[in-house]
């Protein structure tokens, strides 16, 4: 078992106490997300350290559309990290950076920073509207990173809006085990589900061709998603596509993977997810799916291990979930009255 796998264990185990199979997280059991959290403090802080040229390079109006970029690539200005800023922001940007992670997970993310992009210091930043107005956004970009910290500003969306990660492990073509990738564990994961499936769910699961990677299109979540509904698997089926998406919040903050699980809950909760595989992007042609998604009408969760690991985001609310007439929430779940 590998340093992630050992570390995010109990996230998984309590993650699941929680979701169960898919059953909604009670409201009250989580607390609120808010402006007093450590990144939103140290991202208000920073804010009020910038010089009026820095704010004219880095600051824009919350409606921008660039605020809702995300890509696999890119630099959303061109202050870099190391560059632009002095030693004091430069700092405060790191722990902002860290401090969006599950402590679990920062010796990985130490991995990540390290082989994607060498340092923190080498990405770029924007600030959207200002602090205290309920309308403030910090995001931070680079290599295989679209990061985002907004206290919550950003209603009906987890993590502020759509995110990327991903990692170049020992190569940039990686091998079918694909040694050194960070990531790699929630494709593991993910295979777990594949292996449990009957022949007719493989049948509906396996796809022939993968959805090719188009900027912000790729998180744009589809009415009518590839795969097998997880409505159409049995139970143990159902808890193995918990864990596994348990695996996938691992390495966020509490109040990201929180906030990401009653967007979800809200929805129809796990059960009202499809998760399908990718067949023309095996790598080593061994039937581990190196590509796969999560998806539902309101969320994106899709996985792209080839030629190494990209990962698209997009967990939103949708208005027009409603839970089947006559059903209350705990029944249409499954769970006792």
């Amino acid at each position: 078992m590998g340093a992630m796998d050992r570390k995010h264990v109990l996230d998984r185990r309590r993650f699941l106490e929680v979701a169960g199979l898919g059953a909604p997280a009670l409201a009250g059991a989580a607390p609120a997300l808010g402006p007093q959290s450590r990144p939103e403090t140290l991202v208000t802080q920073f804010y009020e350290s910038l010089s009026r040229e820095q704010r004219n390079t880095v600051v824009m109006p919350f409606d921008s559309p660039l605020r809702s970029r995300v890509e696999n690539n890119w630099h959303i200005t061109d202050a870099r990290v190391g560059r632009f800023f002095n030693p004091d922001q430069q700092a405060m940007i790191e722990q902002i950076f860290k401090d969006l992670h599950a402590p679990e997970f920062h010796e990985s993310l130490d991995k990540h920073v390290r082989d994607d992009f060498g340092s923190v210091r080498n990405l770029s930043v924007a600030l959207f509207g200002e602090p205290g107005t309920g309308k403030f956004e910090f995001v931070i970009t680079g290599r295989h990173c679209t990061a985002r910290c907004d206290g919550d500003s950003v209603e009906g969306a987890a993590f502020g809006g759509p995110i990327f990660y991903g990692h170049e492990g020992e190569q940039f073509y990686e091998r079918p085990t694909h040694p050194g990738n960070v990531y790699w564990y929630q494709a593991k994961r993910a295979n777990e589900v594949f292996q449990a499936l009957d022949g007719n769910q493989r049948e509906f699961a396996l796809q022939p061709r993968a959805p090719r990677e188009r900027s912000v299109h790729t998180v744009e979540p589809s009415p009518d998603p590839d795969g097998l509904p997880v409505s159409d698997m049995s139970h143990d089926q159902r808890a193995l596509v918990s864990a596994t998406l348990a695996d996938l919040l691992a390495p966020f903050r509490e109040a990201d993977r929180e906030e990401a699980m009653r967007l979800i809950d809200a929805n129809g909760g796990v059960e009202r997810l499809s998760m399908a595989f990718y067949e023309n992007q095996d790598i080593g042609k061994d039937g581990v799916w190196d590509v796969w998604k999560l998806e539902s009408p309101s969320m994106v969760w899709y996985f792209r291990g080839y030629p190494h690991v990209h990962v698209w985001v997009n967990v939103q609310q949708d208005p027009g979930w409603r839970a089947p007439a006559g059903a209350s929430a705990r029944s249409w779940f499954g769970l006792p009255g």
